[in-house]
């Protein structure tokens, strides 16, 4: 076997040196470093960690106040096998080390509604950062939203909830899901900020089947919708659509029509 190189004693080093900063309890640190700078690297790492996560998840951090957010994140620090080293993308593998842990004993206490908040809290950043632009849409602002095919905005995301997720809090713990689906829109204004806004099940639905038949045009779409919601006068329910359509092109998640 040939002799080991100074490039892989190295990387010896610094693996285990890693191994001892994620579980600092179980792996004892590599020969050679003293205590002091030991801790300053423990702290230095958890600690930035912590804090950037505690930014993307407010209300889950009051939710678990301190000791249980930081048992939390040691939980993610020491099992979760990171793919990016993006600080931009630690957020999104929170949230993957909470989908892998709720099939473990780990998460077998967890709130049924804790993923579900998680990814509402993260999905703000996740259109914040998003790469989407409004000119990547080929559209006709002033474009008729009945004979042609409206455009949903890239940057109006609509979500469905099992659980009322922009309700949870610290003073609101629920045990069961509503009868309803919780029904949101998130969307990136022109000044880059962040709005949020409920939906009706009809505007959500609607929503949904712009992006699943965008070929169609508007007055077809709304009588589609009109007979799957057993409207009994398809042409009034065209004419409130028409009407709704136009109001969801001024706030801007409709751009306007294909081009």
């Amino acid at each position: 076997m040939p002799p080991e190189s100074p490039a892989d004693s190295f990387a010896i080093q610094q693996d285990a040196l890693a191994a001892h900063i994620r579980d600092p309890e179980h792996v004892p640190p590599p020969p050679g470093i003293e205590e002091r700078r030991l801790k300053i690297y423990r702290e230095l790492f958890f600690n930035n960690v912590e804090s950037l996560l505690a930014g993307n998840f407010p209300v889950l951090r009051r939710i678990h106040g301190d000791d249980g957010w930081r048992r939390l994140i040691r939980d993610f620090y020491r099992d979760h096998d990171c793919q990016t080293p993006l600080f931009t993308e630690l957020a999104r593998e929170f949230m993957r080390y909470l989908d892998a842990r709720a099939e473990t004993d780990a998460g077998r206490d967890d709130p049924p509604w804790l993923r579900e908040l998680a990814h509402y809290e993260w999905v703000e950043l996740a259109l914040q950062i998003s790469e989407a632009r409004i000119e990547d849409a080929p559209h006709d602002p002033q474009g008729d939203l009945l004979s042609g095919a409206p455009v949903v905005s890239p940057l109006a995301w609509p979500l469905a909830y099992a659980w009322p997720v922009h309700r949870i809090g610290p003073e609101f713990l629920p045990d069961a899901p509503p009868d309803t689906p919780t029904l949101l829109m998130l969307r990136r204004e022109l000044d880059g900020n962040v709005s949020f806004h409920a939906l009706t099940p009809l505007v959500f639905r609607l929503l949904q089947r712009l992006e699943e038949t965008p070929d169609l045009s508007g007055a077809d779409q709304l009588r589609a919708l009109a007979a799957e919601a057993g409207a009994p006068d398809a042409d009034a329910f065209v004419a409130d659509g028409a009407r709704m359509l136009a109001s969801l092109r001024a706030e801007g998640t409709l751009l306007g029509t294909a081009t």
